[in-house]
């Protein structure tokens, strides 16, 4: 199954720090069904980066893209498709 990294870039910090429960809950619902093999901030405080498993890039954009840092606009989303080896 093909994995898909979402860089999740810093917008709003202010705005991050009021999403950032509703953004966990949601990724850890993922994680549950399987859909989730990493995630995590970056240190410098400038984002973070989530890694889908997904059937295809369709599934991995819709994802990413309803997450709530990216709903409420606190981050700007970069996807791109990984290779694990």
């Amino acid at each position: 199954m093909p994995y898909y990294t979402a860089m999740l870039h810093m917008v709003d910090p202010k705005k991050n720090t009021e999403v950032r429960p509703r953004h966990i809950e949601y990724l850890d619902e993922l994680d549950k069904k399987g859909k989730i093999f990493a995630r995590g901030p970056f240190l410098d405080g400038s984002g973070g980066l989530v890694v889908y498993i997904a059937d295809s890039l369709e599934e991995a954009l819709s994802l990413a893209e309803d997450d709530p840092h990216i709903v409420e606009g606190a981050r700007r989303l970069e996807l791109k498709e990984w290779q694990v080896v």
